[in-house]
């Protein structure tokens, strides 16, 4: 999937828009995606001005982002006015190294469970072979 594709997917934008690309998705079983870690994101402004890393928070952002794909192609569901999707949870979260300008995250998640509007994921971001950071995902779609 392109970003012209994600976009019908999630309804995050510049500059929360954290996924770039879709390189395998799998619907109902599992996805990976990339982030291009650019210095023009608009984090690195203040963390840290003389050394860039990505916030871990902004890592598991990209994690969710993800997931929300894998659920919303998993149950052909667009986005729309009607509906949002949230993330609820975050266990066994751990970061393991830090995430740099000019790295490339692979995102990768994989449906643990979904259960009447709730999605549990294990998810994973690596930087070439190392995984950069870990967690377990609880996501929930709404009406609004």
């Amino acid at each position: 999937m392109d970003i012209n594709e994600i976009m019908q997917y999630i309804p995050h934008r510049y500059p929360f828009l954290l996924v770039d690309r879709v390189i395998s998705i799998k619907p109902g079983k599992d996805i990976v995606a990339i982030k291009n870690v650019t210095i023009n994101e608009p984090f690195f402004v203040g963390h840290f001005p003389n050394q860039p890393i990505m916030p871990g928070v902004m890592i598991l952002e990209a994690l969710a982002q993800t997931s929300a794909i894998l659920s919303f192609k998993s149950d052909n569901f667009k986005v729309n006015d009607d509906s949002v999707y949230y993330l609820v949870g975050i266990d066994n979260a751990r970061f393991k190294k830090p995430v740099v300008v000019g790295d490339q995250l692979v995102l990768h998640a994989t449906l643990m469970r979904h259960i009447k509007g709730f999605w549990k994921f294990t998810a994973q971001a690596k930087v070439g072979d190392d995984i950069v950071t870990e967690a377990e995902l609880i996501c929930a779609v709404r009406a609004k």
